[in-house]
């Protein structure tokens, strides 16, 4: 075989991926620092990459496959009169007369933080249009979203997370001052809290006293209609990397170390020099041991596959683990905690690129096992 008759061989075996990014959501930016770094880091040798942008109105506008390196997530920001070689419509059903499978990317790799696009929604159209794509699937998702349900399935399965208290956007402007007694009595202060369907650390506040807990109840209300009160745990932060679907692997642990900062806010994670990341850090082989085994068993209690990444307390009193949530696509910036816990691992980014889209399309061979129609 000829030097030209290999090349075009291999380029006919590539795999399409169509990585999705931007979203409707206020963590559109993280996702295009996102999809940045993961393009780059994909094997154009293996992988045929369609890049599809999400613009803050929802709309989906596809670009020309990636050909080589970008050189800034600029690139990324594709408008509706873009040329592309694909259609997302042909992801449903060819607007002409064209072999549906050529164009259907083989996996979908969404790179979608928050509510659109994390939440599940990609994911039940992705099932809907049986395609296979990275990450968990719908219910995993969409639990892992919301952090009130996902406490619940944790307090469930007899996981230990922090105290907490749900409220509504209705309960809130019904009766705040029993809410705020409520809080008082059940969480006290200090305490946090958060939009109950958010990430990135967007709309979070510190609250030491009733003040500031309704100031902080009203500015996360404008990104959710339920926030979730949180008490605080006076301990280290600590996150850890789980990769699988059946047969889990766990990363080395790291450290989070704010500087100047209150709690690990959006500036301390994706500015540079306003955090500092101890990987791996030091634990005692009990400590080490629990964290591993929690989550595991965090990671399968809400039906989680391909990745999470498992932030917890190591609550300072008694030296044991707190969960405080999973985040089913944890950010793959320059500065993000999950492919740097990959990489003390011993899994270079490209690497672990690569095994999330081999554990995508596992997944998604598991599922054509399903039978849809009664045996007779």
């Amino acid at each position: 075989m000829d030097k030209g008759t290999e090349a075009s061989t291999m380029a006919n075996e590539r795999k399409t991926v169509a990585v999705l990014y931007g979203g409707k959501s206020t963590e559109h930016e993280i996702s295009l620092l996102t999809a940045f770094s993961v393009i780059n880091a994909i094997n154009l040798k293996r992988y045929r990459v369609l890049p599809v942008y999400i613009n803050q109105d929802g709309r989906w506008i596809p670009g020309s496959e990636i050909t080589g390196k970008l050189e800034s997530k600029d690139q990324l920001l594709l408008h509706e009169n873009s040329k592309a070689e694909h259609a997302v419509e042909h992801w449903i059903a060819p607007s002409s007369p064209v072999d549906v499978t050529s164009a259907r990317p083989d996996i979908v790799f969404p790179l979608l933080h928050g509510p659109n696009g994390e939440d599940g929604t990609v994911q039940g159209l992705m099932e809907l249009l049986n395609l296979a794509y990275v990450g968990s699937g719908v219910a995993g998702s969409s639990v892992c979203m919301d952090k009130v349900l996902m406490k619940d399935i944790l307090k469930t399965h007899k996981i230990q997370g922090p105290n907490y208290l749900s409220v509504s956007r209705f309960e809130w402007e019904s009766d705040a001052p029993s809410l705020i007694l409520a809080i008082k009595r059940s969480i006290g202060y200090p305490c946090f809290v958060k939009p109950a369907n958010g990430g990135s650390s967007v709309g979070i506040s510190k609250c030491v006293s009733e003040t500031d807990l309704s100031a902080a109840i009203t500015e996360a209300l404008l990104y959710d209609s339920k926030v979730i009160v949180e008490e605080h745990i006076n301990g280290r932060e600590i996150e850890i990397g789980v990769l699988g679907n059946h047969e889990l692997s766990i990363s080395v642990p790291g450290e989070i170390i704010t500087k100047n900062a209150a709690f690990y806010d959006y500036q301390s994670k994706y500015h540079e020099g306003n955090s500092t990341l101890v990987i791996p850090v030091h634990l005692s082989e009990k400590v080490l041991a629990e964290l591993e085994e929690t989550a595991k068993r965090a990671f399968a209690a809400l039906n989680l596959s391909g990745l999470a990444r498992v932030d917890v307390f190591l609550r300072e009193k008694d030296q044991r683990i707190v969960v405080n949530e999973l985040n089913t696509m944890p950010g793959f910036t320059q500065f993000s905690m999950f492919p740097l816990l990959w990489q003390h691992t011993g899994l270079s980014y490209p690497q672990l690129i690569e095994t999330l889209i081999d554990l995508g399309l596992q997944r998604h061979n598991d599922k054509q096992k399903i039978h849809y129609r009664i045996q007779c």
